[in-house]
């Protein structure tokens, strides 16, 4: 696996783990938090949703899924 690939899986973890602690949380709390772009966080954010590993019930503002999930 590339390094590109793992660093964008590392992130996409953290951003997963950052919506479950702290949820319901908008885009721009993810963008700062993780210091990247909100089109960073939105491509993130689509990869998760595509998964089932979250929604946004209210447009803007996300929520992770009961969908189970192992984290390791």
């Amino acid at each position: 696996m590339s390094q590109s690939t793992t660093r964008m899986l590392t992130r996409v973890k953290a951003v997963y783990i950052f919506i479950r602690d702290n949820g319901p949380v908008t885009t721009s709390q993810i963008a700062e938090e993780f210091g990247i772009t909100d089109r960073t966080v939105q491509r993130d954010l689509h990869l998760l949703a595509f998964n089932g590993l979250v929604n946004s019930p209210n447009r803007g503002s996300w929520i992770i899924t009961n969908k189970k999930v192992k984290i390791s």
